[in-house]
């Protein structure tokens, strides 16, 4: 027989459970592994056919369709390093802080909870535009500065008054029309 709970934290007043309170797995996890709108069901077969070679960035996100190799709800959404690659699964390794260190971990992941990661793109499309700029420059014999610069402040300007008449501002006057 289980004993009537009032909880005021959850959801509101007079909220009564009955169930113990759970620690598994995968608990608080029914939003965080739900596929998103008009794509539930099977997995594609472009998941299980995409190429992981050691050394790629990928990203870990729990597909909940599938719950075989499912990684730990902490390690939902972390990008990381491919250091092995087994015929169902992917090895992945990055740092996990805990307290005041980062301790490197390594999971197996199976590829149906794996997706290969853009946060390269920019700087690898960085690079190669940085290379066709030094093979011109080279050409033209011109130097030139490839490291990226902060936002600059504009240069300044000066208006011609004589040319330009000063308008001013104001708000319109409230009016209530019915």
């Amino acid at each position: 027989v289980y004993k009537r709970q009032v909880s005021t934290q959850s959801t509101g007043l007079f909220c009564s459970s009955r169930m113990p309170h759970s620690f598994g797995l995968r608990a608080r996890t029914r939003a965080l592994f739900a596929q998103p709108f008009r794509r539930r069901g099977p997995v594609h077969l472009s998941s299980y056919l995409t190429t992981y070679r050691v050394g790629d960035y990928v990203d870990i996100r729990g597909n909940g369709s599938v719950h075989r190799g499912m990684p730990h709800k902490f390690y939902h959404g972390r990008t990381g390093i491919v250091w092995n690659v087994t015929p169902r699964a992917v090895g992945v390794e990055f740092l996990k802080r805990v307290g005041n260190r980062y301790l490197r971990k390594k999971i197996h992941v199976r590829v149906e909870h794996v997706r290969k990661s853009a946060c390269r793109a920019d700087f690898l499309k960085r690079v190669r535009e940085n290379e066709r700029l030094k093979i011109e420059a080279k050409e033209k014999g011109v130097k030139l500065k490839l490291k990226r610069q902060p936002g600059q402040p504009r240069s300044s300007e000066f208006i011609n008054v004589k040319a330009n008449k000063v308008q001013t501002l104001t708000p319109l006057p409230y009016e209530i029309l019915i």
